[in-house]
């Protein structure tokens, strides 16, 4: 699992190429010094944030204000903030009241090697750290930031992701319709993705309009991510994936193929993508990047 999970970063630092490179300094630069507190939670949280990952969130952020006119360092500290509070969740969703997982990313998930206690005090640790790295790190105008950390806050509370891991945990078990499973995953992945595109574009200075198409191009890609992870889930390789398939069904989840089946699942992923790319090409900035990254979500195995 190990040997797949280094070839599958090899794919991600040729998709990201720089952006990569400098969201991983971003992270380490970011991160709370050893010697300041106390070691047990900066393992903890550093085994959790340091362990791989596919950056989507803070690539995607930089993307957006690159399409824009802006450099990833001109975002940096909200990028990274997006991979804190995403990591938070990965902590949080692994442990045994929720999903249960063993494994993330080719390694034993935080409370496999920590306990219970310290994993749930890393992922609280992180989501705190997302805040601090916004409030003190990033340079940009007072309203611009407090409009940002409004749209992140809403995007991980009740309204956003909270909310949909909630409505998440009591599906299990259940047979769900189509519309409610659609809105768990906008909710649950979706919302995430969608406020680190577009707190690309406001930092980056997108007028209204464009700000409007870039939170719909995200929105498509959201739920699109969300379903490809519902099909890798049955039928990813686990090598690569770095963790064991078939959670979704052990924990008697619904998900995309349990409601529509990997035929049609994959069929919505496709279309929801096309619209995405749909909307990114009007924007009046350079869409490219937004359209390379949204046919890595469909096409991945990863």
């Amino acid at each position: 699992m190990i040997l797949g999970w280094k070839v599958t970063k090899l794919k991600i630092n040729n998709l990201y190429g720089e952006n990569l490179d400098l969201i991983e300094k971003g992270l380490k630069e970011y991160f709370p010094k050893k010697n300041k507190y106390p070691e047990t939670i900066i393992k903890a949280m550093s085994h959790s944030l340091f362990n791989g990952g596919k950056r989507f969130r803070p690539s995607l952020t930089i993307l957006t204000a690159k399409s824009f006119g802006k450099t990833g360092n001109d975002v940096l500290p909200i990028a990274c903030s997006f991979e804190y509070i995403h990591t938070y969740s990965l902590i949080h969703d692994d442990l045994p009241a929720i999903d249960n997982d063993k494994m993330r990313r080719g390694k034993p998930t935080c409370h496999i090697k920590f306990g219970e206690d310290i994993a749930i005090l890393a992922g609280d640790g992180l989501f705190a750290e997302a805040f601090y790295i916004l409030s003190t790190k990033q340079k940009c105008e007072a309203k611009i930031l407090i409009k940002v950390i409004s749209e992140i806050s809403e995007a991980t509370s009740v309204r956003g992701m909270v909310g949909g891991q909630t409505l998440d945990v009591l599906a299990t078990k259940k047979k769900l319709s189509p519309d409610e499973l659609l809105l768990i995953h906008r909710k649950k992945t979706g919302s995430l993705i969608t406020a680190a595109a577009k707190c690309g574009a406001i930092v980056a200075g997108a007028d209204e309009k464009d700000i409007q198409k870039v939170t719909d191009y995200a929105r498509h890609i959201g739920l699109a991510f969300q379903i490809i992870d519902d099909i890798l889930d049955l039928k990813g390789d686990e090598e690569f994936l770095g963790k064991p398939v078939g959670s979704d069904l052990r924990n008697k989840k619904p998900s995309a193929v349990s409601v529509f089946g990997i035929k049609k699942a994959k069929t919505i992923a496709d279309s929801e993508i096309e619209k995405a790319k749909e909307i990114i090409k009007k924007i009046s900035g350079n869409p490219e990047g937004l359209i390379k990254i949204a046919d890595f979500v469909n096409k991945r195995t990863y």
